[in-house]
């Protein structure tokens, strides 16, 4: 079978309730869920395993959002509001392409995340390059690395 998009564990994880899924048929976004419990200290910020890495084709990327009951039910945000997932980011050497979720706690008590809890969704999505556009440049690690 030819991989067009999708999603994969990484290493060291082998639950496979771990990979996204739409819950209906008209949902644009995969539910990603916390894939090992996380505590988060109040007013700190912490990166979330989901446990997973995406695949796409060249011209896409996949777009990770908050989901809309997470700051009333679980006072997180995702604290660079929009999460941007790169084609290249997949099996990085640095760390395989494991998406996280950057989570901040905007309460004043201890928030616990228990494996299986659903924290982001991820959108595919097609992008735009400008004319004259010339990038050759390789991705040389993880997370946060382009541009280091």
């Amino acid at each position: 079978m030819t991989k067009i998009r999708g999603f994969e564990l990484i290493s060291g994880y082998t639950d496979e309730t771990l990979l996204p899924k739409r819950e209906t048929a008209h949902a644009a976004g995969y539910d990603l869920k916390v894939a090992e419990r996380t505590e988060i200290p109040a007013g700190d910020i912490r990166l979330v395993p989901t446990g997973i890495k995406a695949y796409m084709q060249a011209g896409e990327v996949l777009y990770l959002y908050d989901r809309s009951s997470n700051p009333r039910k679980k006072g997180l945000v995702l604290i660079n509001s929009v999460g941007l997932i790169d084609g290249d980011y997949y099996d990085n050497a640095s760390n395989e392409g494991h998406i996280f979720a950057q989570m901040k706690n905007i309460t004043d008590k201890l928030v616990v995340l228990e494996e299986g809890e659903r924290i982001v969704q991820a959108v595919f999505a097609p992008f735009l390059v400008a004319d004259g556009d010339e990038a050759t440049g390789q991705r040389t690690g993880g997370f946060g690395s382009t541009g280091q």
